[in-house]
């Protein structure tokens, strides 16, 4: 594989590579694929072709992972189950991004807002047939810690500031200057403090293997109070310290929208968790409209010889 110190595949090498693509996309999909490439595209099948390819897909399977794959552009945003094996070396990955992070910034207002305003309650309440006027609560002045700062979580810290909600964004390390939607940044090592005062935490990480099972026992044990929504990955918290916390009442509400195991059965143990809404991997569902244009975008910028900017880290996992 030929890459250049940037990171960016030769170019000669990316002009002659064959375009694949995977058997479940829409045909409409694939032809603006081709439009933008200018190529034609071939169906991805039990075998890679021998020469250079780059392809276009949700999953890529162990035959596939060799020198001979140039670049993978990722139908979704998270790659966690792309890099679950070992990653070509040298290999591109990109994945889309497109309007998700608006659609999950207007998931995550659609149920603050909804609590502030007693939905649930009023809904149960409609359901029993009973009169019962619910005080409503502001959210102007209240805090949102949000874990996750990149695309997704600065939209929704975005949305929930317009709001007038005072968002804390928590990354890796503090920074001093926020970026923007954020009123501050802190470090993932001094949250307890900020735990302890949020009325939302608002989960948008990856998975990665410092992410795995983040949230545990010891942060919904500095919870006080505040409603959990994880639009991030599953896998980012251990179920049951959160099934604990909402128990003994240190957790008020969750709102999950992803899970370690999905689709969770029927007798899932998740669908018994007390004052929690399953929303079934819904909050920021990737549109074709959004592969073309993320993809188009990773073309323009390899034609100029730039590093995508929805380059993922494989070492860091996003």
């Amino acid at each position: 594989m030929a890459v250049s110190p940037g990171g960016v595949p030769d170019p000669d090498l990316l002009a002659r590579a064959r375009l694949l693509t995977a058997p479940s996309l829409d045909a409409s999909l694939v032809r603006e694929v081709e439009r933008i490439t200018g190529r034609r595209a071939e169906p991805m099948g039990s075998a890679p072709p021998d020469g250079p390819h780059l392809c276009v897909g949700a999953a890529l399977p162990d035959a596939w992972r060799t020198g001979r794959l140039v670049w993978f552009h990722s139908v979704n945003a998270g790659t966690d189950a792309l890099l679950s094996g070992p990653w070509p070396a040298g290999a591109l990955l990109t994945r889309t991004v497109g309007r998700m992070g608006e659609r999950i910034a207007q998931y995550v207002l659609a149920w603050v807002l909804a609590e502030c305003q007693s939905v649930p309650e009023f809904t149960a309440q409609h359901a029993r047939a009973e009169w019962r006027r619910l005080p409503s609560e502001l959210a102007a002045g209240q805090t949102a810690l949000i874990y996750g700062t990149g695309r997704i979580g600065a939209a929704v810290a975005g949305l929930l500031r317009g709001c007038g909600i005072r968002t804390v964004g928590v990354a890796r390390t503090a920074r001093a200057v926020p970026p923007p939607g954020f009123d501050r940044v802190i470090g993932a090592g001094e949250d307890s403090g900020a735990l302890a005062t949020a009325r939302w935490v608002v989960s948008a990480l990856p998975l990665t293997g410092a992410t795995e099972g983040f949230f545990g026992a010891n942060r919904f044990a500095a919870v006080r109070g505040a409603t959990f929504v994880n639009v991030g990955r599953g896998a980012t918290v251990d179920m049951g310290a959160l099934e604990t916390a909402l128990r003994d009442g240190s957790v008020r509400r969750a709102v999950l929208d992803v899970l370690p195991g999905e689709p969770a059965a029927p007798g899932d143990r998740c669908w018994r968790l007390p004052r929690t809404v399953i929303t079934s991997h819904s909050a920021g569902i990737t549109a074709d409209e959004d592969v073309a244009t993320d993809f188009g975008t990773c073309w323009g910028d390899l034609r100029e010889g730039r590093v995508p900017r929805l380059a993922v880290d494989v070492g860091r996992g996003y």
